[in-house]
């Protein structure tokens, strides 16, 4: 028997992808005696007139039922007698795009289904390339319903000459173009009688025989670490897969990111004690000598894992909100899970040409070409070498959706080149010189709610203490540090972050900083504390509500603002998202200077 064979199908909506599997599973006889009376139960009640509607084997959810469409991933498992399978029935509807990059992952293999009333589809050529994206090298395009077509050759060659030509400039290592009947059975189990002119195999007969592990790399051996594993102080053994090569007792490997080196001193297989393990095999790893390793760290023996902060990837968004430069996610590649922060968009993708589209933003189901940085070094891969530590996820760390799925193609080399350099002065000891603790007070609210002068008058308080201060200011920053920087979306996120390491910067060098920004989006806030340390960071809330800032309108731009003068305005045009869990907050509402100032001191102490 062949190896297991992982594979999804795909293609638009109502190609009868659900209907192919389950006539497949129905006609091989891989389905129980309830299953099957089920669903010819299921189907007198459906659509197609009393005959079997064999998509409702695969179409488990209610919704699915009654819309006649593929809305989740739905997994089968199945036998013949050549090989084992599972397959992952994807939706083909454009809105769940996300879903069908979900089954991609996981397969070696594609059915990618194209209608041949319809021909090939945009839906087909972003599935196809997805599919490409996701390391899929072999691929199956079924072109189904050629019953509707009087089983005509010349309708099919030419649908697939125009498959071919559209594939041709993916790395497929395998392509096979067949025409079905997914209602009929024609080519699905058994050769079609009314399709004489057609002499390859069925798409069953297919499926047994494809060899998808040509190109594989798995010579040296390298394992995400899932656990550290310690039942008592005499063990600690490292837990995870074997993503590549094979692992034995006595071994030399490195851990990344520590680059530590030791040697394999057992190997745990479940409960029992092994000399050697390989690809594929979950396995409990001690070494001879303690490391510094964790979730997400990667044992490895040698071979081509890059270390580092920066990277170029492709990517397919998913999320309803659209993506610009400059925001900030939680990244995952293999176990590691670190913040970091989509620094450009090069270019996105055109689905039906291939050709590069300069871009600022990227809305869902578009691919784009981008660069990332992280906020710690990680392990990764090029995906065309290493699938495993080559793909990751974004995910958005507000929600905690998964925002993107992307691939990783090369590291930048201006990480290579760049190395931090550790003082021996550091933050500590310029605050003990000075006497303080280096904290960076960041002040939120919207224009006229009072920030500006409070923070001034704190600062004269804190001064007048003996403390060491710098106020940043956004207007006066605009003014100078980002006066390149406009008010689009973009340039305000970039705005926060240069404002957050300069803080940061401050804090180094030992002093208090006061930052007076609107900074109205919770997302750029959180990703200042990252920059700046949470430990270092206190957020003030100025509430001062929408109303009583615009009755105060001591600049004149909520009036300008009313009248389409000024776009992208806090609280008019443009929303202000208002803190979560800040650590203080104060509505400036009928209160004096001198009360708010003393308000917010009182509450200040604390975290001095």
């Amino acid at each position: 028997m062949q190896s297991l064979l992982k594979f999804i199908t795909c293609g638009s909506v109502d190609d009868g992808k659900s209907t192919l599997i389950g006539h497949m599973l129905y006609d091989a006889k891989l389905i129980f005696a309830d299953q099957e009376r089920a669903l010819e139960l299921d189907s007198r009640v459906g659509s197609t007139g009393g005959e079997i509607d064999y998509s409702l084997l695969l179409d488990g959810l209610m919704a699915e039922r009654e819309q006649g469409i593929t809305i989740d991933v739905a997994y089968r498992y199945f036998t013949t007698e050549k090989r084992s399978f599972i397959v992952a029935d994807t939706p083909g509807h454009e809105e769940y795009t996300r879903n069908m990059a979900v089954g991609a992952s996981f397969a070696d293999l594609a059915v990618i289904l194209v209608d041949v009333t319809k021909g090939v589809l945009l839906q087909t050529k972003r599935h196809t390339r997805i599919c490409a994206l996701m390391g899929i090298k072999s691929v199956v395009y079924a072109v189904n319903k050629m019953d509707l077509v009087d089983y005509e050759e010349t309708t099919f060659r030419e649908i697939e000459a125009g498959i071919r030509q559209m594939a041709a400039e993916y790395d497929f290592h395998s392509q096979f173009v067949i025409p079905v009947s997914a209602t009929a059975g024609d080519n699905v189990t058994q050769r079609s009688e009314k399709m004489l002119w057609y002499h390859d195999k069925t798409l069953l007969e297919y499926l047994e025989t494809v060899d998808v592990a040509v190109g594989e790399e798995d010579g040296f051996f390298y394992m995400p670490v899932q656990r550290v594993c310690r039942p008592d102080r005499t063990f600690r053994g490292f837990q995870g897969e074997i993503a590549g090569g094979e692992i034995s007792v006595g071994q030399e490997i490195e851990t990344l990111p520590s680059r530590e080196k030791a040697k394999v001193k057992s190997l745990h297989v479940l409960n029992q004690s092994v000399e050697k393990a390989g690809k594929g095999r979950p396995v409990t790893v001690e070494l001879d000598r303690e490391v510094d390793v964790s979730r997400g760290c990667v044992l490895h023996s040698e071979g081509d894992i890059h270390l580092g902060k920066l990277f170029s990837c492709r990517l397919l968004w998913m999320d309803d909100q659209k993506l610009v430069a400059g925001k900030n996610y939680l990244l995952k590649v293999g176990t590691r899970l670190v913040p970091a922060t989509l620094m450009n968009i090069k270019y996105k993708i055109d689905v039906n040409e291939g050709t590069h589209i300069k871009s600022e933003r990227i809305y869902k189901n578009e691919i784009a070409v981008c660069d990332i940085a992280c906020s710690e070094q990680i392990a990764f891969g090029e995906f065309k070498k290493n699938k495993i530590l080559g793909g990751f996820i974004l995910i958005d760390r507000v929600t905690h959706m998964t925002s993107a799925c992307g691939v990783i193609r090369h590291p930048l080399r201006r990480d290579e080149n760049v190395v931090w350099h550790e003082m021996d002065i550091n933050r500590q000891l310029r605050g003990q010189h000075m006497n303080q603790t280096p904290k960076t007070i960041w002040l939120t609210g919207l224009s006229g709610s009072g920030k500006s002068t409070i923070v001034n008058e704190l600062e004269k308080l804190l001064f007048a203490q003996g403390r060491y201060t710098m106020v940043l200011d956004g207007d006066n920053i605009r003014m100078g540090l980002n006066r390149d920087l406009g008010f689009r979306e973009q340039d305000r996120i970039e705005n926060i972050r240069r404002v957050a390491e300069v803080a940061k910067l401050m804090n180094d060098a030992g002093l208090l900083t006061l930052v007076s920004f609107i900074s109205p989006f919770r997302r750029d806030r959180e990703r200042a504390k990252n920059i700046v340390g949470e430990d270092h960071y206190i957020e003030i809330y100025i509430s001062t509500p929408l109303e009583e800032c615009e009755k105060r309108d001591v600049k004149g731009l909520y009036k300008k603002a009313r009248e389409g003068k000024i776009p992208n305005f806090s609280g008019i045009s443009s929303p202000y998202e208002p803190p979560a869990d800040p650590d203080i907050v104060l509505d400036t509402t009928g209160k004096s200077l001198e009360e708010s100032v003393t308000s917010i001191m009182e509450q200040l102490e604390k975290y001095l």
